[in-house]
């Protein structure tokens, strides 16, 4: 695949993947009462601190693999993150009917999540990526010392 393709999808697909954590983030923000009020519904406590925590590794997670920088640490934090919210509030096997099937599609939707997560905690972030262009900056870096201790010595 040409690196212009590879780069455009890239960017494409951690734009895809970090929308659902930003947009939600946000949304907690502006309906924290609400959020709040949900999550005590479930059982959760400590609720405004699990909710300011989940507030920031959904936006610090999701601005991370959005830009590329820090993308694998951005990406496993917001694997960590899915790990105990998936369960608690997506428990399909506790439900019937329609709400069951409802809650087994986000359980499911939250573990291809994870898989997409877990890709860029494997592999990086890719081209496009601020993790990118600074690996090159340093490359480049070392390079040019190589470059100038070389004709020192000679």
């Amino acid at each position: 695949m040409k690196p212009n393709i590879q780069s455009c999808i890239t960017v494409a697909g951690r734009v895809l993947l970090s929308l659902i954590f930003i947009v939600s983030g946000l949304t907690k923000i502006a309906n924290w009462s609400g959020t709040a009020q949900y999550m005590a519904s479930k059982g959760m406590i400590a609720v405004p601190f699990f909710l300011a925590m989940a507030i920031l590794f959904e936006l610090a997670g999701g601005l991370s693999v959005l830009t590329g920088f820090k993308a694998r640490w951005g990406a496993l934090a917001l694997v960590l993150f899915l790990v105990p919210v998936t369960p608690i509030f997506h428990n399909f096997w506790t439900l019937q009917g329609m709400e069951q099937q409802m809650q087994m599609i986000h359980f499911m939707k939250n573990l291809a999540i994870m898989g997409g997560l877990l890709s860029i905690v494997a592999r990086g972030a890719g081209l496009a990526s601020v993790d990118e262009c600074r690996a090159k900056a340093r490359s480049a870096s070392a390079s040019a010392e190589s470059a100038t201790a070389a004709a020192t010595a000679a």
